[in-house]
């Protein structure tokens, strides 16, 4: 009979070495969730217990308290929600499928200018947003979009970032054989990006989709400077207000107004996470 070969123990080193990589990411952890437990747990404390203890995980007693003090001032949550919720979700939408579209151009189709037009995206890259804020506000006011949605949703159409990611994407996973078989069955061009390629693309679509949800929602400084009406205030304009007036010495309420300003990014991020996931599982099998 023939000894089956056993295979060698791994070594103590590799078994030591296992544990702190696991340590090392339960830490990393750990502290990446601490900043957002601490935010919800002082969100239902007073003012004096969070200057007494700044760092606590037992949350507290003045839960209603601070949404009582938090809802009688200016800070209007599902009006502030729903602004933010239609500039985020809109900028979303118009940013991905556009820049899925122009990727999928620069991939499958050959045409005279599309190193130059690629090129001209690299460069788009380079400069900073903050330069074109004078002129772009000028061009807002002059067409009558100040105090407008508008302004802040439709300019995410061009995104030379995510292009950019998307065609990288695209060289690596499309295979033009699909392209060319939809084809031949007789599907359009505009079908066959929609239901084949946009299918192959979910976990870059997920992935960028969670970027532009965030910065949107996150972006002060734009709404800020466009928008002057109430009714029309972000999410994040209605929380730098909170430094006024009674919010000056409730930091309870303070705490609270940004807990309900994160919210709905842990949501989007667990909504689309198993995408990303899925991406990856698949990236890493082998034919």
């Amino acid at each position: 009979m023939s000894k089956v070969k056993k295979e060698p123990r791994a070594s103590g080193r590799m078994s030591v070495g296992k544990l702190f990589i696991y340590i090392l990411l339960i830490l990393l952890a750990v502290l990446s969730v601490l900043p957002f437990l601490v935010m919800f747990v002082n969100g239902t404390r007073s003012t004096p217990e969070i200057q007494q203890q700044a760092l606590s995980l037992v949350p507290s007693s003045h839960l209603m308290t601070n949404i009582k003090i938090l809802l009688r001032g200016a800070f209007d949550p599902i009006r502030g929600f729903m602004n933010s919720m239609i500039i985020s979700a809109g900028s979303t939408i118009l940013a991905i499928y556009f820049s899925c579209l122009t990727a999928y151009g620069l991939v499958a189709y050959e045409w005279k200018l599309r190193d130059g037009f690629f090129a001209f995206i690299l460069c788009i890259l380079m400069i900073p947003t903050t330069i074109s804020i004078i002129g772009f506000y000028q061009f807002v006011w002059k067409i009558g979009w100040t105090n407008s949605l508008l302004p802040l949703i439709l300019p995410a159409i061009a995104s030379p970032t995510i292009v950019f990611f998307m065609r990288q994407y695209l060289i690596a996973t499309l295979s033009m054989e699909i392209v060319e078989a939809a084809r031949i069955d007789g599907s359009g061009e505009f079908a066959t990006f929609n239901r084949i390629i946009l299918p192959i693309m979910k976990p870059a679509i997920a992935t960028q989709a969670i970027f532009v949800f965030v910065t949107s929602w996150n972006n002060l400084f734009l709404p800020l400077v466009l928008l002057t009406k109430k009714e029309l205030f972000t999410m994040p304009i209605m929380v730098s207000l909170l430094r006024g007036d009674i919010y000056r010495t409730e930091l309870g309420t303070v705490y609270l107004g940004i807990a309900l300003t994160v919210l709905p990014l842990f949501v989007v991020y667990f909504a689309l996470s198993k995408y990303i996931i899925a991406g990856v599982a698949l990236g890493g099998v082998k034919e």
